[in-house]
């Protein structure tokens, strides 16, 4: 099952960098942004829950697409952007089984523990 989840985070990645293609910017921006959501990870200097709150709220795919659609409904290409890096980053990550952080630990996620 791990496999096919990774495939589809694959997938989705790629389904990102087209959404970006349809902008209006350099792919130096994209391979620039495409880490900048790790900045939540900063969070944990006060603490695993805290920590957890900041790096979840970069990484939700949910909060992403919806940035994604503001940006649409505004007609904002850097609001569309920032959608679409928080998007792809987050499926970047679960490719390699970091996936959203629970309070206790860093490495304690929903999609296990890393590590393992």
């Amino acid at each position: 099952m791990k496999t096919s989840l990774k495939i589809e985070e694959l997938f989705m990645f790629i389904f990102g960098i087209y959404l970006f293609s349809g902008l209006n910017f350099s792919w130096w921006w994209f391979v620039v942004l495409i880490l900048t959501p790790d900045i939540g990870m900063l969070g944990y200097l006060l603490g695993p829950k805290i920590g957890a709150i900041t790096y979840n709220l970069c990484h939700h795919k949910a909060i992403a697409v919806s940035v994604y659609f503001i940006g649409i409904i505004a007609q904002n290409d850097i609001v569309k952007l920032i959608g679409i890096i928080l998007f792809s980053h987050a499926c970047f990550d679960r490719i390699f089984g970091y996936g959203l952080k629970y309070f206790d630990n860093f490495k304690h996620t929903h999609l296990g523990h890393i590590g393992k």
